[in-house]
């Protein structure tokens, strides 16, 4: 099956769950119960592959729970973090679940069970939690037992029925897919914006590959703000396992998200001891001061959002803030993430971070930022994209890509707002455009109406703007015209206005003079 009739069938699934439960669960709401599905089914199906082991003989669903030895639990928890006994695999839970009068508080049961069997063990903090937001016994899947029961079956039925066989051979990411087909759905419908907790594959998949052009390997990359963590596995996608060798790091203040985010790295295979991802307030409570630096860095932080800022006396010391001499202010906190970002910066590496287009141009602290960035020489790309390629938003952005190893002072702006496949709700970057963007910015060519190199001393003199639009001129698209022709043009309609005019007048008088005759 192709990554198109992959991705068409599972979409086709998600919308017949849909369906099912239409007008139980609110659509924002339902998501975290068709993602947590998913995440069971998984992580059933991936730990019942361990302990089978590729040997026929052993078929880990149809065994009895007496038979596990607490030796086995024991080695299987050190190894994938935790343990799952078969009664409490996806695939026998399903099988029953249209007969099962308890299966709400059954799999409310098993849930509490998967996570607490990491208890004690170094996965702990990874595991704890992962389940919270699949609330089996909420009203919001009905008022009665039955009711939940009913919903709770269909959705499980539904994602049962998926067959793309294992979903390390899947080629497509079957949790992001998921995961931006709900928030295309229903971001805008629940009036939330789904650019808050997504980035767009394509969209990551060109973060990633800025972060880590030409790294051999890096020491492990981080995302400050790491939503559901699909730049950070974008990452994985894109190049070998082993360029990143020490793993995978976030942060998130969402909950829910942070969730999303631990789940998505056990779906990519991703064992508890290769990520490390946070849950908090990166500006006020960071994480990861101790692993930093970082050789990669990937970020979609969120847009122009109040902080603290001045408010806390001592942020202005903070090491991250305090070489800039400014903190970004109360109402926009897009260059404190930067900032942050440029902190945990390793001198061999890159950060890629998409960011508000006003930040580039405006006055006040903001500028003295960018002057920091620029008198420093840490600014390598500014890269403006097209607007509407994000769920929730329709702003172009921007991708600012930081270097701590610059071989000259050239800032490098690249205009790829014309860079877009339209479709029925969003604009959509294409694999042919990522190339296009990642071969002029390793180049660092200078591409008339696409992409120019200035000198420090020329974004200085322009009051340290940082706009794309301010270096590379766009492409003149109105029609050329020819002047002379037109010229000769107008001379023939008037001289035909002229005759018209002689014309009626001479009606006119024709149309008089009879009457004066009657």
């Amino acid at each position: 099956m192709t990554s198109t009739q992959q991705r068409a069938a599972l979409q086709r699934q998600i919308w017949q769950i849909a369906n099912d439960v239409r007008g139980a669960v609110d659509g924002w709401d339902f998501k975290q119960y068709v993602l947590g599905t998913l995440f069971y089914r998984f992580i059933s199906e991936n730990f019942t592959a361990y302990i089978e082991a590729d040997d026929d003989c052993i078929q880990y669903a149809k065994l009895s729970d007496s038979v596990i030895t607490p030796e086995i639990k024991d080695d299987a928890i050190k190894t994938k973090g935790y343990f799952i006994y078969p009664s409490q695999l996806f695939v026998n839970v399903a099988a029953s679940a249209n007969t099962n009068e308890s299966l709400n508080t059954d799999l409310a049961r098993i849930f509490a069970a998967v996570e607490s069997s990491a208890n004690g063990y170094p996965s702990e903090r990874d595991i704890k939690g992962l389940f919270a937001d699949f609330d089996t016994t909420s009203n919001r899947l009905g008022n009665t037992v039955a009711d939940k029961n009913s919903r709770l079956a269909a959705v499980l039925k539904r994602v049962a029925e998926l067959d793309f066989g294992d979903f390390k051979d899947n080629h497509i990411d079957l949790f992001g897919d998921a995961y931006e087909f709900l928030i295309s759905n229903y971001a805008a419908n629940a009036g939330k914006s789904g650019g808050e907790f997504f980035t767009p594959q394509n969209v990551s998949k060109l973060i990633a590959r800025l972060a880590m052009h030409k790294q051999a390997s890096v020491n492990k990359i981080y995302d400050p703000a790491c939503g559901s963590g699909s730049l950070l596995l974008q990452a994985k996608k894109q190049f070998d396992e082993h360029i990143i060798e020490d793993g995978f790091y976030g942060q998130e203040i969402n909950h829910t998200t942070y969730n999303l985010a631990r789940m998505n790295m056990f779906l990519h295979n991703i064992n508890y001891d290769k990520f490390n991802i946070q849950l908090g307030d990166t500006l006020r409570s960071p994480h990861f001061g101790d692993e930093k630096p970082f050789d990669a860095i990937v970020s979609n932080p969120p847009y122009s959002v109040k902080w603290i800022g001045g408010d806390d006396p001592t942020l202005i010391n903070d090491d991250r803030f305090a070489p800039a001499g400014v903190l970004a202010p109360k109402s926009k906190a897009d260059f404190a993430f930067v900032l942050h970002a440029l902190h945990y910066l390793s001198a061999k590496g890159r950060a890629a971070i998409v960011c508000f287009p006003g930040i580039f141009y405006r006055g006040g602290a903001e500028q003295k930022i960018r002057q920091y960035l620029v008198d420093n020489n840490y600014v390598e790309s500014v890269i403006s994209l097209a607007p509407n390629l994000f769920f929730g938003t329709t702003i172009a952005v921007n991708i600012l890509v930081l270097s701590k190893h610059k071989a000259d002072t050239n800032t490098q702006f690249i205009d790829a707002s014309s860079l877009f496949k339209k479709e029925t709700n969003n604009n959509v970057l294409l694999d042919s455009h990522i190339e296009q963007i990642m071969s002029v910015f390793d180049s660092k060519a200078d591409v008339e109406h696409f992409a120019k190199s200035v000198n420090h001393d020329v974004i200085a003199d322009n009051d340290y703007n940082l706009s794309v639009s301010s270096y590379v001129q766009a492409k003149d698209t109105r029609e050329e015209m020819d002047i002379a022709k037109l010229n000769a043009e107008l001379k023939t309609t008037v001289a035909r206005i002229d005759q018209l005019r002689k014309d009626i007048d001479a009606i006119v008088a024709e149309i008089e003079g009879r009457g004066q005759e009657a």
